[in-house]
This record gives structure tokens, sequence and C-alpha cells, in this order.
């Protein structure tokens, strides 16, 4: 059976869950052979508790705003259902995680840990392996994978959920599956002869667009793995 993948991600009153923050907004989208569905979760939620006025300029969410939502104990159990046995795609993973950790034992301490029932892939951890030395925050990997066609005066759960699922698809590889088409007719690539093969068309190529800091963090990291092993990168080759 195939992993069951959801991208998650939450809005919260301040940035210190050991400061009594709490989550105010929780968005989830299911992948589906590596394509968002429409099956997701969302809701936001009243802290019982006033946001810090830094945090409403992040995502806009004001106490007025969350005066009639539930409280989290109200919605616990079919968040629970809903993410249960999925692998959580999130980005910075520690931050969601401790917050929604902290949400779960002050509603019953009976419930798990979100890591006790689910798997975790942290997407801050895989960009900063792909692009080391580089920005990795979620609007910047937005913009190195071209992902627009989303209003960003404002972060939110779901919005990022939304933007994470398509930033992560590109990052782990953009098609989970290529067809290669010959002929006007659709190959696997399990079965091709590739002596035989003229590629005349492949849909889909992540575009990357490259930021002038990108180029300035690559060229100090060729540099200092340069000057520690006193070798010059087969890199300048390509310039």
């Amino acid at each position: 059976m195939a992993k069951k993948y959801i991208v998650l991600d939450t809005e919260t009153t301040g940035l210190e869950v050991k400061q009594g923050h709490r989550v105010i907004e929780i968005g989830a989208v299911l992948l589906n052979d590596r394509k968002k569905s429409e099956d997701h979760f969302h809701s936001y939620l009243n802290p019982s508790r006033l946001i810090d006025e830094e945090a409403s300029k992040v995502h806009g969410i004001t106490n007025q705003d969350l005066e009639d939502k539930p409280s989290f104990d109200e919605i616990a159990e079919e968040f629970i259902n809903f993410i249960e046995g999925a692998t959580l795609v999130i980005h910075n993973a520690p931050f969601d995680l401790g917050f929604l950790n902290n949400e779960l034992q002050l509603t019953s301490t009976s419930y798990p840990k979100i890591e006790e029932i689910c798997e975790v892939e942290d997407s801050l951890i895989i960009a900063r392996d792909k692009f080391p030395g580089q920005r990795n925050s979620l609007d910047a990997l937005a913009t190195r994978y071209d992902v627009s066609g989303y209003d960003r005066t404002f972060h939110g759960a779901l919005l990022d959920a939304n933007i994470l699922a398509d930033v992560y698809m590109q990052l782990t590889g953009g098609q989970s599956k290529f067809e290669f088409i010959t002929n006007g007719t659709a190959l696997s690539n399990k079965n091709i002869d590739s002596k035989n093969l003229i590629v005349e068309k492949i849909d889909n190529l992540p575009k990357i667009n490259i930021c002038k800091e990108d180029i300035q963090a690559h060229e100090s990291r060729v540099a200092e793995i340069e000057k520690k092993h006193s070798v010059s990168a087969i890199w300048r080759k390509f310039k």
C-alpha cells in the first residue's frame, strides 16, 4: 500500500510554546500520487489568550477573528483521525510538532504525540541538504521553484500547506514518474530501450530561478571547499 502523505502547517499566537503560546490555525492537505487532492483539514482555533502583535503582522489573524472559533479540544479527534498513519511533510517540523503536541497534552494526557502516530519528513532539512548555505525558508523555496499564483500578503496555515505541497514535489524530484513520448506514444520508463529512444517531449520539468543571493552563497561554498581541500572545483569548468 502506498504511503499516505499529508502536508501540514500551523499558525500560532507567538513563537515560544514554553511561554504559553497556542495554535490558532491548522492547515493540512492530502497528496494522492504526488498530486494535491481536495481532501484536507482546516480549522481556526480560539487559543484562550491574546495573539502577539508581531505574530499577527505575519499571519494577519486578530483576536477578534477567533472569538467564535472552536478550541483545540473540540477538533482534536477529527484532526487525529485525519493525520493518523500518514507521513507528515512539515517545514521546520520541530516548531509545529512542539505546538501540536502541547495542544494534545493540554486536551488529554491520553493523547499520543504526533510522532507516535505519524512519520514526519522535515522539508527544511531536505532543502538544506539540497541547497547548503542558501536561504531555505518556504518563501525562498517558492521563489526558487517558481511556485506562484498565491496571495502572499499574509501567511496562513492552509495557504502555506498548499505552497509547501508544490515546493515539496519539486524538492523531491518533480514528477513521480516520467513518461517518454516517442511518435505520439507514451512509454513507461521501465520498458525502454534507451539506445533506440528519441525523446521528443518531457512535460512539467521544474523551472528554477536563481537570485543574486543564491549565486553568492554558492560561490562562497565552492570557495570554502576549494580552500579546505586545496583543489580547484570542477564546477569552474562549467561557469
